[in-house]
């Protein structure tokens, strides 16, 4: 009998020993995350994302499983972020008569907006006494994945903490955006795609396509630009200060 319980406590790290195990686990969850996302009636507080992320921490939490068997096998879904990434620059060549038309507001406000991205998190927890491996993973939370990822590594973050970041990132700034476009009466899909692109990545790059393809085009512009000008600016400002 205790033979088989422990053979039966093995089973789920033997699953994890295959990708599949982990890949499965990921896509179940984000298409259970997509389908409670619309019984809720869409809500902004919680994107799909979140629910999948959420169901995940749990049965990791749940089963005699490690996040690092999880990661051996996810890691193979990692290789997609870069193309998928890359293929945004379709609905950007799509709307490229309108990106052409606001060139220059953008260019102003896109560097002011990337340095506050990167900085508030930084300057209040640094206020709060927090060690230079927290400031690291949170400074590039507010771009895309692929490129937060080599620049936590190069700055010297953690790479959980950072995911960490990135969710809570793109969660609050898809709710701030929306509040605060309903609150100021701003309905440009233009501007509301661009803030959410810049301020929550990729996970308001996909709220942007939800409200329209002209927001999803200039959400991908915006994450694109900050993604860009953060992996080039932040590495400097860092060892120059650190």
């Amino acid at each position: 009998m205790n033979e088989w319980l422990e053979r039966l406590s093995q089973l789920p790290q033997q699953w994890f020993d295959s990708p599949v195990a982990a890949i499965a686990l990921t896509l179940g969850a984000y298409f259970f995350g997509i389908r409670l996302f619309k019984l809720m009636h869409r809500p902004t507080w919680c994107p799909p994302m979140l629910i999948a992320a959420l169901l995940i921490a749990a049965v990791i939490a749940l089963l005699p499983i490690g996040i690092d068997d999880y990661n051996r096998g996810a890691g193979w879904l990692m290789l997609l972020l870069g193309p998928a990434t890359v293929a945004l620059a379709v609905p950007l060549y799509q709307q490229l008569p309108q990106i052409r038309a606001l060139w220059k507001p953008i260019m102003l406000t896109l560097p002011l907006s990337a340095t506050l991205a990167a900085c508030y998190a930084v300057i209040i927890a640094a206020a709060m006494g927090a060690p230079a491996e927290v400031l690291a993973s949170l400074a590039p939370k507010s771009v895309t994945s692929p490129i937060a990822l080599g620049l936590a590594e190069e700055l010297g973050g953690s790479r959980a903490l950072l995911m960490g970041a990135l969710l809570t990132t793109g969660v609050t700034a898809i709710f701030g955006v929306e509040w605060l476009s309903r609150a100021l009466r701003i309905r440009d899909p233009r501007l509301i795609g661009l803030a959410l692109g810049i301020n929550g990545h990729a996970l308001g790059t996909v709220r942007a396509f939800e409200i329209s393809s002209v927001a999803g085009a200039f959400a991908s512009l915006g994450m694109s630009l900050t993604g860009a000008f953060t992996a080039i600016v932040l590495p400097l400002v860092w060892h120059l200060f650190a």
